[in-house]
């Protein structure tokens, strides 16, 4: 038992120190002769008891705090910045977050050991495999795009510290845009986009009238497309990795084509957390930023992403300017949204209800 500034006492996990110790070892015959850049940003979901122990420390080792809008609270110190938000969510941020967490969250808060030990906890981490994700989909102006992304040990060797992480998770376009760079510049990875445009996305639509299908036709394409130069990933995928949107895991294995069929498909819910799923997020989702923004200059107008009350009176004023004719050149038009921006009354909405397991 040792004492903290405070005088509070704290139970030192020796559990969590002999495992460090032992993987310390394994860790550092496995790693690259590559430097590898700190850690400079971290974020986790904490629960009501972790998060009280993390302001507990925090305050008692001389963490200066702050007001931060929808944060619990906000503490800071030399290069470490600590926000904890109202959602849940923990974000470390500043050169001293690696040590940070290493050294004070995982052991003292989560009570576990991760960082820079995830592929000698987890070996399949370091497997050879294909992400696929999109973008677009709940976005009523722009197209869906959806990317796939191989990865092998060397690629994940060279991304580690990089912040690949799912896009959703990112802020700003600009980073984005820069991770996307990074990642196609990287020796040893293969990836390829699909693009649905609007007007093919609305006639695709109309013939298959689900958005699930449509979806699982496209993740279906981006893996034949990979799969059509396999010569190039070594070594060959052990199996694609996607995030399973439909309740029926078949409705994306019933669309794989000919070389799609020879490699084991996983469906699963937050895929984006494996890395190349992460990384096929972020390719995806730079293309609909840049195709969004193509399709505003086109036509003189910024178009918001998402589906909002911004989104609607965009909607309009287009209407208004262009004709209703030309919303299929710039929109998904069996949104809602079509309707209200043509004054065209809603049919009622349908509950939705979950199906029960058997």
């Amino acid at each position: 038992m040792i004492k903290n500034k405070i005088g509070t006492k704290v139970k030192i996990n020796l559990a969590w120190q002999a495992t460090k110790y032992c993987l310390a070892s394994k860790r550092h015959s496995a790693e690259t002769s590559r430097p590898v850049q700190p850690l400079t940003s971290h974020t986790c979901q904490l629960t009501d008891a972790q998060a009280a122990a993390l302001e507990k420390y925090l305050r008692g080792n001389d963490y200066l705090f702050r007001e931060v809008p929808y944060a619990r609270f906000a503490a800071a110190r030399e290069k470490t910045n600590v926000v904890f938000y109202t959602s849940g969510k923990l974000v470390v941020q500043g050169k001293g977050t690696q040590d940070f967490v290493e050294f004070v969250l995982e052991p003292h808060i989560l009570q576990e050991v991760k960082l820079g030990y995830e592929t000698v906890l987890n070996p399949e981490l370091l497997a050879p495999r294909i992400g696929v994700d999109e973008s677009g989909k709940g976005d009523f102006f722009g197209p869906l795009c959806i990317a796939g992304v191989y990865i092998n040990q060397d690629v994940i060797a060279s991304w580690k510290g990089s912040g690949i992480r799912d896009s959703k998770n990112i802020s700003g376009d600009k980073r984005i845009a820069e991770l996307a760079g990074m990642i196609r510049q990287t020796q040893g990875c293969v990836h390829s986009v699909v693009t649905i445009g609007n007007e093919a996305y609305n006639r695709l639509y109309a013939k298959m009238k689900s958005v699930n299908t449509l979806l699982a036709w496209g993740h279906a394409r981006v893996i034949e497309n990979l799969m059509g130069v396999s010569y190039q990933m070594n070594p060959p995928p052990a199996r694609a990795i996607s995030d399973q949107f439909a309740h029926d895991k078949g409705v994306i294995s019933k669309a794989l084509m000919k070389l799609g069929r020879g490699i084991e498909l996983v469906q699963r819910h937050k895929a984006e957390e494996d890395l190349a799923v992460a990384a096929a997020s972020i390719l995806a989702r730079n293309e609909f930023v840049t195709r969004l923004r193509d399709l505003g200059k086109k036509f003189d107008l910024t178009f918001p992403k998402g589906a909002s009350a911004a989104v609607d009176a965009v909607a309009r004023q287009f209407v208004e300017n262009q004709g209703a004719d030309k919303l299929a050149f710039v929109a998904k038009t069996h949104f809602r949204t079509a309707l209200r921006a043509q004054g065209l009354p809603e049919p009622p909405k349908v509950e939705w209800k979950r199906r029960r397991s058997s």
